[in-house]
């Protein structure tokens, strides 16, 4: 019985553990929140209360705790990690930025939030997710036409941010009104990386520098290439929200009046909850995430899917693409997934029909080509999980016995033939009787 014990409590974490991470939930469950102090529970509360109530499991623990594992007998055992330790020189147990990277090349998510006393293993994580901060560990981000109006704030580090990214899949539909505080450091993102996203980024008027000493040089950052949040999305669809600014998530944000200088409006309350919270509904897939099933390919009045095709057969084909909503799948409406026939290069690209109800479907004929084809559908779009489906189909040519007894486009060379032989005929008639 003692022996038992043992195996049946592997088993038990085993068993839940493959129950965590299914695919067709792909809203992150279990969340792994590592923080400086536990103070920050109380001063982040809201924040953290807002991701409990969509159901969110957190598990919060220091950043130097010694017992911190992201995984155990292979498996991973949070869904998403948020680092809520900006000044941590060395995390705890076996993580290191290493581990986190590896985390995160496993598909899961991430939230990064850093400040002013941002350490070299916070940059780190931050630079190999695409990410540059300020080289200059004492800058601040400054901004002396867009700063929130403040009694106490007189270094114009305060900045009222409303520059945000026009997408309603990242953001919401609901526009925010209310500009976001934000107090902290400003990074930028190399404009070659499709995968970085500025979600919030500084007005033009704006500069990174150390907010207590005269500038002696130009800043290397400066207006609106300083971006404030920045999102990525990876290849495997796992997703990153870095921010420049912890106190973005505190409750003294989230319940602060702002008013943008040079406005004449007072919101009695920022924009900064309903911001953290809309960007980690989608960091958390409970936005934005895809998924394609029932690919078909037929020929045009049949049902069954063929093991191989015929140059110039008439075919169909079709697939069915959902959204998650954060409760469940609802269909996925738009104008522009494609699909390609493809073979060394796309042959055929088609623009998909859609039945406002899920499915996409299209029909084409086979091209005068004989080999190894596939159907392709490459899709990728601002906010949402990218698509790759690729099924692969043979294309052979007409069989001997499969040709047209006469073809219309040979009429000529029958002519010719027969012309030929009349002629010989007539040539024979005249040559043997004719003196």
């Amino acid at each position: 019985m003692s022996r038992a014990l043992p195996l049946l409590v592997n088993f038990l974490l085993v068993a839940i553990l493959c129950n965590a991470f299914s695919p067709e939930n792909p809203t992150d469950g279990k969340v792994l929140v590592l923080l400086d102090d536990f103070s920050m529970k109380s001063s982040h509360s809201l924040y953290f209360q807002s991701l409990q109530t969509r159901g969110f499991d957190l598990d919060f623990k220091l950043a130097d705790d010694p017992k911190i594992a992201l995984q155990r007998y292979g498996q991973y055992l949070y869904d998403a990690l948020i680092l809520f330790s900006p000044s941590i020189d060395s995390l705890g147990g076996s993580l290191n930025a290493a581990a986190i990277l590896d985390f995160v090349d496993s598909g899961h998510d991430l939230i990064l939030a850093a400040d002013a006393s941002a350490s070299d293993l916070i940059r780190e994580i931050a630079t190999e997710c695409g990410v540059d901060f300020d080289e200059d560990q004492t800058a601040m981000v400054i901004d002396h036409t867009s700063f929130a109006v403040s009694d106490t704030e007189g270094d114009h580090t305060l900045i009222a941010g409303d520059n945000f990214i026009q997408s309603d899949v990242i953001l919401g539909k609901e526009k925010i009104k209310a500009p976001v505080l934000f107090k902290g450091i400003g990074h930028s993102v190399n404009p070659a990386n499709s995968l970085v996203l500025k979600i919030l980024s500084a007005s033009p008027s704006a500069y990174s520098a150390n907010p207590k000493s005269k500038l002696s040089s130009p800043p290397t950052l400066t207006g609106s290439a300083i971006s404030l949040v920045s999102v990525v999305q990876a290849r495997n669809n796992a997703r990153i929200l870095i921010s420049g600014s912890l106190s973005m998530f505190s409750n003294r944000f989230f319940r602060s009046g702002v008013q943008k200088a040079g406005s004449t409006i007072n919101h009695e309350k920022s924009g900064n909850e309903q911001f953290v919270t809309e960007i980690s509904k989608w960091v958390f897939h409970e936005r934005g995430h895809l998924k394609a099933v029932n690919v078909r390919h037929h020929k045009v009045g049949e049902a069954d899917e063929p093991s191989i095709y015929r140059i110039h057969d008439e075919l169909e084909y079709s697939l069915e693409i959902y959204e998650w909503s954060g409760t469940s799948w609802e269909p996925y409406v738009a104008d522009d997934v494609q699909v390609q026939f493809y073979m060394m290069s796309p042959y055929i690209l088609k623009t998909l029909s859609t039945d406002k109800k899920g499915v996409y479907y299209t029909s084409f004929k086979v091209p005068d080509v004989y080999g190894v084809f596939q159907f392709k559908v490459e899709y990728e779009k601002l906010g949402v999980t990218s698509l790759s489906l690729a099924k692969q189909i043979p294309v052979r040519p007409f069989r001997h016995n499969e040709y047209e007894r006469f073809i219309t486009a040979a009429f000529p060379y029958y002519g010719a033939s027969f012309s030929m032989m009349g002629g010989f005929f007539l040539f024979s008639l005249v040559y043997l009787y004719h003196k």
